[in-house]
């Protein structure tokens, strides 16, 4: 898994970093996070050619696993593939988790991996679960120990499933209502204050990320 990653890191397209930029994420970030691009696929990783790579991290550094985006900005379902494709047989898993361990009293959960990102931007320490339906119950004994989890769903059926879900584990667990789009596309129209108006009461760290800013 490090060699495909250091190899997808390699091949970070300036397509990839213009929609990375599109969403706020910089080109030092996307080196902390080791964002890349598959353009000579590992075996098992054929079909996720042109796709921007989503290493998952260990609290150490080291890739534990990869989730792969489309880079097209188009119906996913004409195209008959999905947004976001996971490896076969890999199961769910926290994106972030060095956030587990940086974090004191409070962490804050995302629905998807980028919208992390944006969050850690702002000073938040947060983590990122790869869909609203990946929750898993084994996920809560992760999170057990934090007296607040923010939880941020997208403003959709699926957003408010993933609050749902995380509340009925976590009794620490509140939603955070976003009104206006997911996580980035709050901070695009807003900056940092649109989202941290949102959550008024929770910790900030501006520090906790220096390296990605």
């Amino acid at each position: 898994m490090e060699e495909a990653t250091s190899t997808y890191q390699a091949a970070l397209t300036p397509h990839a970093e213009q929609l990375l930029r599109a969403r706020g994420i910089t080109e030092a970030e996307a080196a902390t996070y080791r964002l890349g691009v598959v353009a000579d696929p590992y075996p098992g990783h054929e079909r996720q050619v042109g796709r921007l790579a989503i290493p998952y991290l260990a609290h150490d550094g080291h890739p534990l696993t990869v989730r792969f985006r489309c880079l097209e900005e188009h119906d996913h379902r004409a195209f008959q593939h999905g947004k976001y494709n996971t490896l076969k047989d890999d199961p769910p898993r926290l994106y972030g988790v060095d956030a587990i361990h940086r974090a004191s009293d409070e962490i804050h959960v995302t629905e998807g991996e980028l919208d992390a990102l944006t969050l850690r931007r702002v000073g938040l320490h947060a983590i990122g679960v790869p869909g609203a339906a990946l929750w898993q119950p084994r996920h809560r004994r992760m999170l057990a120990g934090f007296s607040r989890v923010w939880v941020w769903g997208d403003p959709d059926e699926a957003g408010a499933e993933l609050v749902t879900r995380i509340s009925r584990s976590l009794r620490t667990a509140q939603g955070v209502r976003l009104r206006d789009g997911d996580v980035t596309e709050t901070y695009v129209a807003g900056g940092a204050d649109a989202l941290l108006s949102l959550c008024p009461s929770a910790t900030r760290n501006p520090q906790a990320y220096a390296l990605a800013t």
